[in-house]
């Protein structure tokens, strides 16, 4: 989009609609692993999750990975564009702008890309799997406290049933071969690299209870206070939450909803923060503003130039010719 424009938030709506919409994706996945051969389902899956990862993993390691390109590099300019429709009807539909950096990033990630279409192996799904998490993080926005809590509560809910409930969540885990979760090999030490024994974590496990998801790490900032408590209260919160859920796992031998012990943990202990601060009432009434709300802009649009260069030549000349006038650009457009 844009890079003037900001990303969109998740309503209170949108939060409320979520874990219907994931329960009925859920239970789909489930009657089509039943119905239909699992091999050709994968298949697919594996060949639309490689292209996704791809980009996911490239985009992901960009930043890095310019640090090591060297000053004299030569690095070149490029643009994707897909038009339709021609004339004054002609409107942009993909308009993409990369580099020569971005190329060998991408074949970079094209080779994990084959790797983990060939192998299957825990390492490319991890890779794969972190990078679909790191970009979910920066996709997923919530303008308020209130429609986080909304968010964790019905995923809360959703997470439990499926798991206690039913055996759907845990069929559709191990039958979904794509890198939607992370797996942790519990054979490592006796089989290496070939381990074969894991454990996994579903990705939304790792995106939804995010700090920086939830709307309470920026809040500080809408009371002008230069603080990350609540940001480093958030982030604890998760790390006791999942080594709970790992602790119970081992304890009772049995797949543990994640959210069951997530939920509480990252809505309780900021909560708890900030009532020994007496900020609960602003904490709730708080909305992130353009200014906090974090965004990376991706595509970029360029206004379409026709005409003859003697014809642009003459119109420059003319705007040229008449008094400009000095506009103060808005924080947004700076």
């Amino acid at each position: 989009q844009n890079s003037s424009e900001m990303p969109e938030t998740i309503t209170s709506r949108d939060a409320a609609r979520f874990p219907i919409v994931a329960s009925c994706t859920l239970l789909g996945l489930y009657l089509f692993f039943k119905i239909f051969s699992q091999e050709y389902i994968n298949l697919l899956l594996s060949m639309y999750f490689f292209v996704l990862g791809i980009l996911a993993l490239s985009h992901t390691i960009s930043p890095t990975m310019n640090r090591f390109f060297p000053a004299n590099f030569p690095n070149k300019q490029y643009q994707l564009l897909f038009t339709q429709g021609s004339g004054e009807s002609k409107e942009e539909i993909v308009n993409y702008e990369f580099d020569t950096k971005d190329l060998v990033c991408l074949a970079l990630s094209s080779v994990v890309g084959v790797w983990y279409l060939l192998r299957k192996h825990w390492i490319a799904n991890n890779l794969f799997g972190l990078a679909f998490s790191l970009n979910g993080v920066e996709l997923l926005h919530l303008n308020n406290v209130s429609t986080g809590c909304i968010l964790l509560g019905g995923l809360f809910i959703y997470d439990v049933f499926w798991v206690f409930g039913t055996n759907v969540m845990v069929t559709v885990a191990k039958s979904f071969e794509a890198p939607i979760k992370l797996v942790f090999p519990q054979d490592l030490l006796e089989k290496g690299l070939e381990a074969d024994n894991f454990a996994m974590l579903g990705l939304g496990d790792i995106v939804i209870p995010d700090p920086r998801s939830l709307g309470s790490a920026p809040f500080p900032y809408s009371l002008k206070k230069n603080t990350h408590t609540y940001f480093y209260t958030s982030f604890v919160a998760y790390i006791f939450g999942l080594g709970l859920t790992i602790f119970i796992m081992h304890i009772f031998k049995h797949a543990q909803p994640a959210l069951l012990y997530l939920v509480p943990a990252c809505i309780g202990f900021p909560l708890l923060v900030a009532l020994a601060k007496g900020e609960v009432t602003e904490m709730f009434s708080y909305e992130s503003s353009a200014e906090i709300l974090p965004h990376t802009p991706r595509l970029t649009h360029f206004p379409t130039v026709s005409g003859s260069p003697a014809s642009l030549a003459d119109s420059m000349q003319q705007k040229l010719s008449c008094p400009r006038r000095r506009r103060q650009q808005s924080p947004s457009a700076m």
